[in-house]
This record gives C-alpha cells, structure tokens and sequence, in this order.
C-alpha cells in the first residue's frame, strides 16, 4: 500500500484527467475502421503475439481500439454506459488510481496474450472485453445498488449482474484449466456451458484469471485497505455530509408535520355539524356569523347594502339589505 501511495505521489502529476474521453474516442475510431474496412484490425492491429515478436510492436497498444460492438445501436449505448463507468470511478478514485487501475488491466492482458502463445503454443488475440467487465466490476462494487434496465425494460440492481459476472468469471477459471478432461468425460455438460456462453478453455481461463487478479487487487488494496486515495476521502466525506444534511431535513419536515397535525387536532371542535377551527378567517356571514372553516361555503358581497357587508350562500339572497 505505501508503495502505491509513494507512486500516486511522485507520478500522480502525469495522470490523465478524463481518460474515458479518449478511451471512448478510441473506441469510436476503431468502431469507423471495422465499418469501413472490416479485416484491417485483425490483420494489422490486434494483439497478435506473433506478429509482435516479428516486429509490429505498435499491436501492443493499438489492440485497445477494439469497440465493444460491432451494432451502431448497441455501440452507442455501451459506450455511453462505459463512459459513465470510467467518469464515476474517476471521480471518487482519482485519475491517477483509475488510471493505474485501466493500463495495468492493458497491460496484464499483454501478458496473458503471451503467456498463451508460449504455454499453450496459441496466437491468441486478446480483446478488450475483460478490460471492460474488470471496469463493470469495479463499478458495481462502488455503486451496487444503482439501477439498471436491463434490455431496456427490466430494472436490476448493478450488484446482482456483478454476481452473475462474478459466478461466470469463477466457473470459467475453475473449469476452463481441466476443460479437456470435462470435454472428454462430461461432452454434454461442456456442450451446454459452451452454449450459455461460458467456454471452458485453458485460454479462456487465464484470460479471466489474469484480468480478475487487477481486479482482486485494487479491491482489497484501495476499496478494503485502510488508506484510500485524498479523491475517495473526499467524495466519501461529502457523501456522508449530503446523507445527514437530507436525513436532518426529513426530520425536520415530519416534525413540522406533526406539529401542524396536532394543532389542528387541537383546535378542531364541532359546530352545527361540521369541524370548525378556531383560526384567522377571511370571510364572514354578517347574518349567521359563519366563516370558511365552518364548512365549505360561498361568500360572496352585496352591491345593495350600503358598506363591506358579506353573506355566506344561504344569506346572499334572502337577507335584509342594510340601508342608511
């Protein structure tokens, strides 16, 4: 911990303040490219091992231009979704920790990638989706409790599909080392997992590992860890001072409530059959003495009597009218 603490202090300087504009930026140029000429990433761009080792070492970060989607309309709400992601955590982290949080993932998924290619002898070419979930994961384990819609109608918390992420990133690491042994022993059991959309591959499994372990280590590190970044102390603090300044308002609105309700209780009493309340009246029968809060009645003024005479609905017409 001290040791990250000493870097955010020596180097915190060169962080880059609203790195999701250019992240999302990226993604919008990578997203025009596969519109435009569809094979180029894959070809010249991707996180190839082989073609890096061969000298194209720009692959090494144009990797990350990858879009989320390939749909124009789920293109945009993704990246609008992963916008907010990247600016909230931004904002109670710090730049510089969500900086170091986002290229150490860039950077752990390079290693994957050859680790990959050396162990397993496969040009794997590393996408930016676990990059993607570890900033999902990260989110919902600050704002677990916002709702989402998800398809667009059905409400969920962002907790409950950080779970459901969580299950599916555990299954594909506990099951994706022995997959073979699953494949050979268990055919249909890893035909159905394959077809819910969780591949039990070695592969698969060191890419989920590797992208869980930035993520298990920020979490205890700077969520858990007894010293936080100046940025989560401060936005904790001011959340804090926001929740008692809205429960001390609720408070003092409900007691006025009650202070309101039991003067009015008090002053209630009953007259001719209605609740009569003993207050300031603005209007008053010069013939029976009734005001508004008798009931609910008409007042209205008479243009025949001679000065500020008022009659409630039943007097209007039937009283004498008062004359010098």
């Amino acid at each position: 911990m001290k040791f990250f603490n000493k870097l955010e202090r020596r180097f915190g300087k060169y962080a880059i303040s609203n790195l999701m504009y250019y992240i999302i930026g990226l993604y919008v140029v990578g997203f025009i490219l596969n519109l435009f000429a569809p094979g180029f990433y894959a070809q010249y761009l991707s996180l190839s091992v082989e073609k890096i080792l061969q000298g194209q070492v720009w692959r090494l970060v144009t990797y990350i231009i990858e879009p989320p989607s390939t749909s124009l309309i789920f293109a945009v709400f993704t990246l609008y979704f992963y916008y907010l992601i990247g600016n909230n955590l931004e904002r109670i982290w710090g730049a510089f920790r969500f900086n170091l949080y986002y290229f150490s993932g860039v950077i752990l998924h390079i290693v994957a990638a050859f680790l990959i290619y050396f162990i397993f002898g496969l040009d794997f070419s590393m996408t930016t989706y676990y990059i993607n979930l570890a900033l999902f994961m990260a989110f919902a384990m600050e704002y677990g409790e916002t709702v989402v819609y998800l398809f667009f109608f059905l409400p969920i918390k962002i907790k409950w599909l950080a779970y459901l992420d969580g299950a599916i990133f555990a299954l594909t690491i506990i099951g994706g080392f022995p997959a073979y042994l699953l494949a050979a022993y268990l055919p249909g059991l890893y035909i159905g997992l394959s077809y819910a959309g969780i591949m039990l591959h070695p592969v698969y499994a060191t890419c989920a590992l590797i992208s869980m372990i930035n993520f298990l280590v920020f979490f205890f590190m700077f969520k858990k860890g007894p010293a936080k970044s100046q940025a989560q102390k401060n936005y904790k603090k001011a959340m804090d001072t926001a929740m008692k300044a809205e429960k001390k308002r609720q408070q003092e609105e409900a007691r006025n409530h009650e202070q309101f309700d039991g003067q009015q209780s008090g002053n209630a009493s009953k007259s001719r059959g209605h609740i009569v309340f003993h207050g300031a009246a603005r209007h008053k029968c010069a013939v029976c003495g009734r005001t508004e809060n008798d009931g609910d009645l008409t007042f209205r003024y008479c243009s025949k009597c001679e000065g500020d005479y008022e009659y409630c609905q039943d007097h209007l017409y039937t009283h004498i009218h008062v004359t010098k």
